[in-house]
């Protein structure tokens, strides 16, 4: 017990002003983010516009594509030039689509908008994590990774539920509250710190732009891109220390929450028939149950390892998965939407834990990068097949799948060998 409170006690402080901006300008930014996917569009391109299922999944796909294009270029930005200016052009872009979302109505509009919040979104997990890590340190991975999820949750959870109280005839209202604090992002973005640099380090960067290098010939554009991008792979290749497991892992984790992305609420409303309000509290229910068990959740993997709450977590999300649209009891789906919350509690920081255990600290803006690319590329697939399954089968088909994937992602990790202290726990 002594040696639990003194560990619990000596982690490095983790709320520094950097890293306390970090986590506002996320959560405002999910939540925005989350109360346009979850609550306004399926609805609205459903009912109003008359768009299918696949169309809605495709959109929403748009959205994730383009915040995984650029999450490999944004991690490889931040460890050259700091993160205010990639943070303050990510939130500049999120604005414009909120913007134009705002004033036009026709399809093609949204679908642009959708891909420009991908866009604009890129830069904040990479920044998130990156600074995070990099101010708290090695030692609490799981902690550092509840704390980050917990905002990104409370985004991610409360857009839904209080847009919804914006909702009436019109959507002017909610559009509005999503305009001003998208102002307030912007704000917050002026008082991130500049990562100063050395005279070397800026002079490297100059001659990388240019192209130029001490006794070389000027290279054109696209055989600088592509030696570039050889390098980075190879310094990726080198310096990490997992088996080939690790990638198609690091997919199936997203992609079991892209197939539930476009179809949750057009299940509630379309087959459990609940009403927003009723709607709002199951998101309440799951979110707030996760929420609640991250950072004891996050302290428990930093003192004991990652292994059995990744393997009870997995385990517990596919059983609810799988049996959730097969019960028609609200009650019941209600404690099961609490089960799941409680999986999802146990698999984000101790998945992430070991995602960062890999990850050495010299590289960890670009190797973050790489990550949360394969990652993304779940949530791009996921809304795709997810609306496919949906239109040909039926509303069990996603829900199902997205079961049997974590079930498949339970037995892949256990072939994951890193060569790790925190994997063998």
């Amino acid at each position: 017990m002594n040696k639990l409170k003194s560990f619990w006690l000596s982690q490095k402080p983790f709320f520094t002003p950097f890293v306390v901006i970090l986590l506002l300008i996320m959560f405002i930014v999910e939540f925005v983010k989350g109360a346009i996917l979850v609550s306004i569009l399926p609805i609205y391109m459903k009912s109003a516009l008359g768009i299918s299922t696949f169309i809605i999944g495709w959109t929403m796909a748009l959205q994730y594509l383009g915040d995984n294009l650029f999450r490999s270029p944004v991690g490889w930005l931040i460890d050259k030039v700091g993160y205010r200016a990639v943070m303050l052009a990510g939130v500049l872009v999120t604005f414009a689509s909120v913007l134009i979302m705002v004033t036009f109505t026709h399809t093609a509009w949204i679908i642009v908008s959708c891909t420009l919040l991908g866009i604009g979104t890129s830069p904040l997990w990479p920044s998130v994590i990156t600074g995070a890590t990099e101010s708290v340190g090695e030692q609490a991975n799981g902690t550092t990774m509840s704390i980050i999820y917990l905002s990104w949750l409370s985004g991610v959870g409360l857009g839904p539920v209080v847009i919804n109280f914006f909702i009436g005839e019109s959507y002017t209202p909610a559009f509005r509250l999503l305009v001003l604090l998208m102002a307030v992002c912007l704000l917050l973005t002026y008082f991130m710190p500049k990562r100063r640099r050395s005279d070397t380090d800026v002079k490297s960067l100059l001659n990388e732009l240019k192209g130029r290098h001490a006794g070389q010939p000027r290279e054109s554009l696209w055989t600088r891109q592509m030696r570039k991008t050889r390098q980075y792979l190879g310094e990726v290749r080198r310096s990490l220390n997992v088996s080939w497991v690790f990638y198609p892992a690091l997919f199936a984790q997203t992609f079991a929450l892209g197939l539930l992305t476009p179809v949750l609420t057009l299940y509630a409303r379309t087959v459990l028939h609940l009403t927003p309000s009723q709607y709002s509290m199951f998101l309440i229910a799951g979110g707030a149950i996760t929420v609640l068990f991250l950072i004891p959740v996050g302290k428990l993997v930093d003192r004991f390892g990652t292994r059995w709450f990744i393997n009870i977590g997995l385990l517990l999300s596919s059983f609810t998965l799988l049996t959730f649209t097969f019960v028609s009891s609200i009650y019941i789906v209600l404690a099961l939407v609490t089960l799941l919350g409680i999986g999802y509690a146990l698999i984000i920081p101790s998945w992430n834990a070991l995602i960062a255990s890999v990850i050495p600290k010299e590289k960890r803006g670009a190797i973050w990068g790489f990550f949360l690319t394969i990652e993304g590329s779940g949530n791009v697939v996921g809304p795709i097949i997810s609306g496919k399954l949906w239109d040909s089968f039926s509303h069990h088909a996603p829900f199902v799948m997205s079961g049997l994937v974590l079930a498949a992602l339970f037995v892949l990790q256990l072939f994951i060998f890193v060569n790790r202290k925190v994997m063998v726990r």
